[in-house]
């Protein structure tokens, strides 16, 4: 097994083909070849002759194993493929590969996010659209520039074939590249994508300047609603208390790395969404996911005041500092 195909080439693809091309002591890892698929042919046309993504990674030199394509024919002979790609984007992108193309094989879902219309997780978007597909997730704490730098990064990586996910496990850890198996695809998905929703309201917290003691305790609440939710929604509590759950949460809540968290420092500011994204800040997944966690929970019959209120932050009915006080101001109740 030593030809891999990922998915996207934007700052997480291109650090995830970059994880892949590190050396092994695996004997069945020898010399891999890493495809790459671009949708910019531009992009694929500069990691091929200058082994550099400069428009996500800057100046990073790239192993010259990754290879960038601007098709797909890379599929044809990938041992497994990662797919990494916006949560909205991965319905309409599957449905591009040609049946031909879609063979039994391992696909490694990255995006952490809900469809909006279905309110699907991504792996039954994946089965819809690819029925031989082996899904698997991967989710965790865990910033491209890190992984592309080979720093220690320790992620969750969940299927319910066992077999397939202690191969993979085995073949994508490297001394700076730990996965930890887990048997909860739908906690650690609902992890990844809830984890975003907390993140712009905490980087809210910090816009507004409500202090440090705030975002603390939003984020120790923050874990309790989504343990009540995951749970409610299928999936293992014990998913929240592990990478997906508080090791993604508390990063994504924490650090101006997170773009979610960004997000909502200039939501926090008083800035409409519109403003935000014409100021160039990029895709922040937790403002397509909020109404949809939000869907979820209401459809589970499970209160969640805090997923509501990144709800009416981001429509912009109400301002940060309002919403703080509605919140401090709920009935008392124990904590849990």
């Amino acid at each position: 097994m030593n030809n891999f195909t990922v998915i996207g080439s934007g700052a997480w693809g291109t650090a995830l083909a970059q994880m892949l091309a590190q050396p092994r002591t695996t004997a069945n890892y020898t010399n891999p070849q890493i495809n790459l698929v671009c949708r910019d042919k531009n992009i694929a046309n500069e990691i091929n002759s200058t082994h550099t993504n400069s428009k996500y990674l800057g100046a990073h030199l790239l192993a010259k194993q990754i290879i960038a394509h601007s098709d797909l024919t890379s599929l044809n002979d990938a041992n497994f493929i990662i797919l990494a790609l916006p949560a909205q984007a991965t319905r309409d992108f599957l449905k591009t590969i040609p049946n031909s193309l879609k063979k039994s094989i391992p696909v490694i879902l990255t995006a952490k996010g809900f469809e909006e219309d279905t309110l699907a997780l991504q792996s039954p978007i994946l089965c819809e659209e690819w029925e031989n597909a082996i899904p698997v997730i991967l989710s965790g704490p865990s910033f491209a520039i890190d992984v592309v730098q080979n720093k220690p990064t320790a992620v969750s990586l969940a299927s319910t074939n066992t077999q397939t996910l202690s191969e993979l496990a085995q073949l994508i850890s490297s001394d700076s590249f730990r996965p930890y198996i887990s048997s909860d695809p739908k906690g650690v998905q609902l992890c990844g994508g809830l984890k975003n929703v907390y993140a712009l309201a905490s980087g809210a917290i910090e816009g507004a300047k409500l202090g440090l003691s705030a975002r603390s305790a939003f984020i120790a609440r923050a874990l309790a609603e989504m343990t009540q939710l995951v749970v409610a929604l299928g999936g293992d509590a014990s998913s929240v208390s592990g990478l997906a759950g508080i090791g993604d949460l508390a990063l994504s809540c924490t650090s101006e790395q997170s773009r979610n968290y960004r997000f909502g420092i200039e939501l926090g500011k008083g800035k409409k969404v519109r403003q935000i994204y014409a100021s160039g800040l990029g895709l922040a997944e937790g403002v397509s996911t909020a109404p949809v966690a939000l869907a979820l929970a209401e459809k589970a019959h499970i209160d969640t005041p805090l997923i509501k209120a990144t709800n009416h932050l981001l429509a912009g009915n109400i301002k940060i500092v309002k919403l703080v006080e509605t919140l401090m101001t709920r009935p008392l109740k124990t904590e849990g």
